[in-house]
């Protein structure tokens, strides 16, 4: 898989949460630099081989 999407929300409390459509990936932030910082090392996390994590990330707002 060459793509990864998230879905970002705002939290009712404070900052962002995100989840990865199809992965078991959920990350929050208190800003939306901090989520994207956070994205990253997730996806490090997730994939233990880095040429397996996804060439593009795509961030979305959910509705």
């Amino acid at each position: 898989m060459n793509e990864i999407i998230f879905m970002v929300e705002e939290d009712i409390e404070s900052g962002y949460t995100a989840k990865a459509l199809g992965y078991s990936i959920f990350i929050q932030g208190e800003t939306t630099q901090e989520l994207k910082e956070n994205i990253k090392d997730a996806l490090e996390c997730h994939f233990e081989n880095k040429s397996d994590i996804p060439q593009v990330v795509r961030i979305t707002k959910s509705l």
